[in-house]
């Protein structure tokens, strides 16, 4: 026996609970289909999410106005998503951008102060020793500047924001169905969904929001041209006497024109072995994951020592005078479009759209996405005049 629903979100991360709450709220019987986090990832034989962190930066402030954009239409709504589901996720710490002045050759600075004008965010610009003065935290190199936004910026924990949306789709009517998806194939007036218990649904429409996992061949049409890449991320154990000297501290993105010297920072977070840690990432090189068995190897193992190594290195140059009491490091991954904004639309039929591809900027702005995608698949198209953006999908 099938179950029957106007739309079907495979996907339980940040984008596709985001997706399924919003169809939900627009009265539509809606199901979200897909497991939760595992206990132990080195034996898991399913898929993983990219959300399963307690930090991730959140600000409006950006180099790209739609992604700019993107951020602060989520970011308005955090407060109603919190009070509705009973769940914080939001921890308003500040955001600084830091990078070469502008006037220097790399101009990413001068771009993210004509996102924040556009978009009328306070968040002014420090440089030389007001940097310092303000920051004392870090130490940035001669020439440098940095934009703090100081409300409405800091850090979003990704795995309570997916447990917030999931509760607030579920109060407004959708059906969770917290099984791994098999297959999504088209019927002759339907799209089918299967899962590996065995559950068969189907439904008008249904979008495929699976990360990295969207790689697969069994969820797609045809397949999309994502490049998911394994990153590493390094946690700094602060100890619990030395928390004091960090309260003030902001989430921090250290720009620069190399990968290997580019970075994002978080204040000290707590997770659930107890402890506070730092947590830093910016691989220094790239690896592609091609297949979706490498990406489910990949989440498996214990991430890249290497990577680790020159994480370790950032940190200890941008916070000289940080003493760890441990370090750690795990496994994560990002998915990069051709075109660098998200994919929001028909996966080669009018009947399975995809909504995937974070680009390393998406946790902040997954509400967005997720109601772009509902857009998408409640009136076939996305009419939103104040996106000039193509968010269409490219096809290998």
């Amino acid at each position: 026996m099938s179950r029957s629903f106007d739309f079907i979100v495979v996907g339980k991360g940040m984008m596709g609970a985001a997706a399924a709450r919003h169809l939900a709220l627009s009265g539509a019987s809606v199901a979200l289909v897909g497991p939760d986090e595992p206990t132990h990832w080195a034996d898991h034989p399913g898929v993983f999410s990219s959300h399963y962190d307690n930090a991730r930066i959140t600000r409006t402030i950006d180099d790209d106005p739609v992604w700019a954009r993107l951020a602060r239409r989520s970011i308005e709504r955090y407060g109603e998503i919190e009070r509705e589901s009973g769940v914080t996720f939001y921890h308003e710490v500040g955001c600084l951008i830091a990078g070469p002045a502008p006037g220097a050759a790399y101009d990413y600075i001068e771009k993210v102060e004509k996102a924040r004008d556009a978009l009328g965010v306070e968040a002014p610009l420090y440089d030389g020793d007001a940097l310092l003065g303000h920051f004392p935290w870090f130490r940035f190199p001669k020439g440098s500047a940095g934009i703090h936004e100081r409300s409405g910026a800091g850090y979003v924990n990704p795995r309570a924001l997916v447990a917030a949306q999931v509760i607030c789709a579920e109060k407004a009517g959708a059906t969770i169905i917290r099984e791994e998806v098999r297959a999504v194939s088209e019927g002759d007036d339907r799209v089918i969904v299967t899962t590996l218990g065995g559950v068969r649904l189907e439904a008008a429409r249904v979008i495929v929001s699976a990360g990295g996992f969207s790689l697969s061949a069994t969820l797609l049409p045809r397949p999309i041209d994502l490049a998911v890449k394994a990153r590493t991320v390094f946690f700094a154990e602060v100890a619990e006497a030395d928390l004091p000297e960090f309260e003030g501290m902001p989430s921090l993105i250290g720009a620069a024109p190399e990968q290997e010297k580019s970075y994002y920072l978080l204040p000290p977070v707590a997770y659930a072995d107890g402890r506070s840690y730092i947590k830093i990432g910016g691989d220094p090189t790239d690896r592609v994951l091609d297949k979706e068995e490498d990406v489910r190897q990949w989440f498996r193992g214990p991430g890249g020592a290497v990577a680790a190594r020159h994480l370790h290195e950032l940190l200890l140059g941008v916070m000289p005078g940080l003493k760890p009491a441990s370090t750690r490091f795990s496994p994560c991954v990002t998915s990069f479009t051709r075109h660098g904004l998200p994919y929001i639309g028909f996966a080669g039929c009018e009947r399975i759209a995809v909504l995937t591809g974070g680009n390393g900027q998406a946790a902040k702005s997954s509400d967005e996405i997720g109601r772009l995608g509902a857009v998408l698949v409640l009136n076939g198209r996305i009419d939103e005049p104040e996106y000039d953006a193509d968010f269409s999908v490219s096809f290998r």
